[in-house]
């Protein structure tokens, strides 16, 4: 029998809170003095000054705040404003995806819905701002899925560059980059999984319907098609995670 978790004490839940107070006035800070991606931060001691708590307790909401993404601390330089990073991201679901496998998969059954209410909702905004150089960009990479396939080879990197080139009319750095954060999800789960050999002809004629009604554009048999297609992720996934 299962042993309740342990109750959280009111001092370390009050600690909790006022490290989480702290990382958003370090995160408000950054954003009121006007930095930027690169830029660099005040020094410890200057943020334990200015907000008036220890240097041990700056520092370990700094820990937090670089895990999170928002900066980096380069040892020998300082702090500075972090690029675009969804590494937390990609951890945090992965976690929570792989976890829902024990209760029939509903979240990695979740984080496929919302990869495609973002990718068929939009196919018809992407189509309108095809270019004939994009098309060309999305042909490349569906001969390289059908090449790879013939050799008997993966297909992952393949699959998830047609996406990104898919919604590369866009010029959405965002949701390119959630686009990727689901993509590695799911493969991670997949792996996870262990849910056998894949039918690489069929992975690859699915691609290849999604790329010709988009070459047609033809905004609702491409969205169908998308939808078609996480219809399949989710019924492979669904059938792996009963087994």
């Amino acid at each position: 029998m299962a042993t309740a978790p342990a109750a959280v004490s009111p001092a370390r839940f009050s600690a909790q809170v006022r490290s989480q107070a702290l990382q958003t006035r370090i995160m408000n800070l950054i954003l009121e003095r006007g930095l930027d991606v690169g830029d660099a931060l005040p020094t410890e001691s200057e943020l334990s000054s200015e907000l008036g708590v220890g240097r041990n307790t700056v520092r370990e909401s700094l820990k937090v705040l670089q895990a999170l993404g928002v900066i980096e601390i380069r040892h020998g330089f300082g702090m500075f404003v972090a690029p675009n990073n969804f590494n937390a991201l990609v951890s945090g679901l992965t976690f929570r995806g792989r976890l829902s496998l024990r209760h029939k998969g509903e979240e990695a059954m979740e984080l496929i819905d919302v990869r495609q209410a973002l990718e068929s909702g939009l196919i018809g905004l992407a189509i309108d701002l095809l270019t004939e150089e994009h098309l060309s960009d999305l042909k490349e990479t569906m001969e390289a899925m059908q090449a790879a396939a013939t050799q008997g080879g993966l297909l992952a990197e393949h699959d998830a560059e047609f996406h990104r080139r898919l919604y590369a009319p866009l010029n959405n750095e965002v949701l390119i980059n959630l686009l990727d954060v689901f993509w590695k999800v799911y493969r991670q789960i997949d792996e996870a999984l262990g849910s056998g050999p894949v039918n690489l002809e069929e992975q690859v004629q699915t691609h290849r319907d999604i790329y010709e009604a988009v070459s047609n554009r033809d905004k609702e048999l491409a969205s169908e098609r998308l939808q078609r297609h996480f219809a399949g992720i989710r019924s492979k996934l669904k059938d792996a995670a009963a087994h």
